[in-house]
């Protein structure tokens, strides 16, 4: 392939470093609250050590497997990938310490700040090493290596402190971990928050760990290993339980080859080399690092802070409101039989959903409850709900993706609890993920069955519904509902190529659907028409929806998509993506929603879906969109999307050289569009309140006067 052709892609990797950048910009910007601050300093930092384990851990097998591979997109070969990604790493750790340099100055003056040993008083100094010498020395697990002590397995992201020592004048390395269990933080002196961070005090008492040697130098360092484990679908086969061969597979994942060494502030060239070595990893794969290696623990302080600090330092808290589309006085299940419902997380409750599930856990009139299930919350109420039904006697089929990454664990546990509740549990099939959040539940009516499907962009996770901006729709039309009912009964035949009026599912009919509208409005624009699509999701490197997204704007099709992390596409390219704009969103809450939209305003036709636009999604996993047809839902659909795009405070755009630069705006015109959505969320009557007769009325004023009393 000609270079000339991928003029308007991009690297994936690459494009990804530069949305976590945007992660760090959040850290830097000081009209974010401190606390807030922090926690995105975190997130970034999560976010690599998950860039490493997986892309990196990949790019390193195909290294190995082939060394000659090009990326489809850049024509990068494996190795100048790995090596684009080595200098950019360096670039963000240098960021990531000026801005940690700048927020632990502000949090000097509040006193809630990482002290360093040697700025200790005296007495505080005495007062941790004997808290060392008595609650954290038994604890520890020290080794010095020599010829009958060979070098040992680090841990995947643990930390660890090496020392380079003496023993009778012979030079050594020892290695102490830091016990993962013992508390990241310990407090400093009787006034104000100030801590020191564990690894601290115990690098600061190695003497009384190394009593017979002396002591020449340490380092705390973090090493990150390959976690790319892939569940073998053909070697499955022989097992007679899927359950215990995907725990035997993950076991591979803390033994899988280092990818990645960070260093705390320095590290003497002798000990360096000697963990290269052991490590078998060259010095590009070293970061040094001013910030502490492992930033978790950020969240946990900020959670122990006094809670006038909280008031002061965070965001305004915030608690999900109703839909006007729901009557909280009114059962779920029968307004879902009698209107659409579109939710709209954080912003909206997802409490609306959960009591639908428990009405029908309960509902002698339900039937059967069947669902899709790739991450759960823990503690999981739709667990307990869908266990409940089963108790009940209803049928319930739950579709678990196991292989859901670093969530593998706690899906064979849920797993395990609805196989002993009754439920029917399925495990999705060979070579593809089930990726779709979809639940149908049967209702027996006075004028038969009745078919009600909920349709989401996110997980079914309740912790995450207050975090992720997620789209959810509740309908109980009935081709939807008959879609549903075929969807269930071709994952339990492992049919991927099933037939559908309405959802589009990948990989049989979502992409196809896709590039199909695709050319229906480059058509339009052929013919002079208003040609359009509009597009929200959170990935784009599928290459032939690129290439389908190209044609669409060499022929005049109007395009704006808003995406979040990785984008591949180039827009504003000449002679290429000219009708292109792409905008991405970070701010207080992750945008994960995903929206398709084809057409002017008029005649528009709008999905959501599970899908983002990245070939494992459209052709590897099975994915749902569903179409939103009732005025009022794609009205508001249509604005949220507009008021993105109003966004002057958290948007970015995207520009034809793959960085993104910032909107201007006048100050007193700043619109966060997040912001705006948690203030309207607060003003939306119900649309479907109805009035309450005079024993409705006694019987509510009664329930909600014993709810006062209690």
């Amino acid at each position: 392939m000609s270079k000339t052709h991928h003029r308007y892609m991009q690297n994936r990797e690459l494009s990804w470093l530069k949305f976590n950048q945007r992660v760090l910009e959040e850290a830097s910007d000081p009209n974010v609250p401190l606390f807030e601050r922090l926690k995105f300093l975190s997130i970034f930092t999560s976010n690599l050590d998950e860039f490493y384990m997986i892309r990196v851990g990949t790019l390193t097998d195909l290294c190995y497997g082939d060394p000659n591979h090009v990326d489809s997109r850049s024509q990068m070969t494996v190795q100048e990938q790995l090596q684009a990604i080595f200098k950019e790493t360096k670039q963000l750790y240098a960021m990531r310490d000026t801005i940690y340099k700048a927020l632990e100055e502000t949090m000097i003056d509040l006193q809630f700040a990482n002290r360093v040993w040697k700025d200790l008083s005296r007495k505080q100094k005495k007062h941790l090493q004997k808290y060392f010498r008595e609650r954290i020395l038994p604890l520890l697990s020290p080794q010095i290596m020599d010829f009958h002590h060979p070098f040992p397995h680090l841990v995947n992201q643990q930390l660890y402190i090496v020392v380079e020592l003496y023993e009778k004048e012979k030079k050594k390395f020892g290695i102490v971990p830091v016990p993962p269990f013992v508390e990241p933080f310990i407090k400093v002196g009787e006034e104000g928050q100030n801590f020191l961070l564990m690894e601290q005090l115990i690098i600061n008492n190695l003497d009384q760990i190394f009593t017979k040697s002396m002591i020449k130098d340490a380092a705390v360092i973090r090493v990150t290993r390959n976690a790319d484990v892939e569940i073998d679908d053909d070697r499955a086969k022989d097992d007679e339980d899927y359950l215990d061969f995907v725990k035997n597979a993950l076991k591979k994942r803390s033994r899988l080859a280092p990818l990645r060494m960070e260093v705390y502030r320095s590290i003497p060239d002798s000990m360096l080399n000697y963990l290269c070595e052991q490590l078998d990893i060259s010095k590009a794969q070293v970061f040094l690092s001013k910030t502490p290696l492992e930033l978790k623990f950020l969240f946990d302080l900020i959670g122990k802070a006094p809670q006038a600090m909280k008031e002061m330092l965070a965001y305004p808290p915030f608690a999900p409101q109703p839909s006007k589309y729901v009557d909280p006085d009114r059962s779920v299940l029968s307004q879902a039989l009698d209107h659409d419902i579109l939710l709209n997380y954080p912003y909206q409750t997802i409490d609306h959903f959960l009591n639908l599930l428990k009405e029908a856990s309960d509902d002698p009139d339900v039937l059967s409850i069947k669902i899709t299930i790739y991450r759960l919350a823990t503690p999981s109420r739709i667990l307990d709900y869908l266990i409940r039904a089963c108790e009940n006697g209803k049928e319930v089929t739950v579709l678990m993706e196991l292989r859901a990454r670093f969530d593998e664990d706690h899906n064979i546990q849920a797993a395990q609890w609805l196989e002993e509740a009754g439920c029917t549990v399925l495990f999705g099939f060979e070579h593809y993920k089930v990726h779709s959040k979809i639940c149908l539940i049967t209702v027996k009516t006075k004028k038969g069955l009745r078919l009600v499907t909920q349709v989401g962009t996110g997980n079914y996770n309740e912790k995450t519904a207050k975090q992720y901006t997620d789209l959810c729709l509740i309908t109980a039309n009935e081709q939807i509902g008959r879609d549903a009912a075929a969807f269930f009964q071709n994952m339990a035949l492992a049919n991927v190529e099933g037939q559908y009026e309405r959802l589009l599912v990948a990989p049989s009919s979502l992409k196809q659907t896709v590039l199909k509208k695709l050319d229906e409005q480059i058509e339009r624009a052929k013919e002079g028409k208003v040609a359009e699509a509009c597009f929200k999701v959170n990935s784009i490197s599928d290459t032939e929806i690129m290439d389908k997204l190209r044609e669409a704007s060499c022929a005049g099709v109007k395009i704006v998509m808003v995406v979040r992390g990785i984008c591949c596409l180039l827009p504003g390219v000449e002679g290429e993506t000219e009708n292109i704009e792409i905008y991405s969103i970070v701010g207080r809450f992750l945008e994960h929603s995903r929206i398709y939209m084809f057409g002017p305003k008029e005649e528009r036709t709008i999905y959501i879906a599970s899908a983002d636009f990245m070939t494992r999604n459209t052709d590897h996993r099975v994915e749902v969109a569903v179409p939103v047809e009732n005025p009022m839902l794609k009205a508001d659909i249509e604005t949220y999307f507009h008021n993105l795009l109003m966004d002057n405070v958290k948007r970015r755009r995207l520009t034809c050289t793959g960085c993104y630069e910032p909107i201007e705006s006048e100050k007193e015109d700043r619109f966060d569009s997040q912001q705006y959505e948690l203030e309207a969320a607060k003003d939306h009557p119900c649309l479907y309140k109805k009035k309450e007769n005079a024993f409705q009325r006694w019987f509510h004023q009664r329930r909600r006067g014993t709810k006062k009393e209690q």
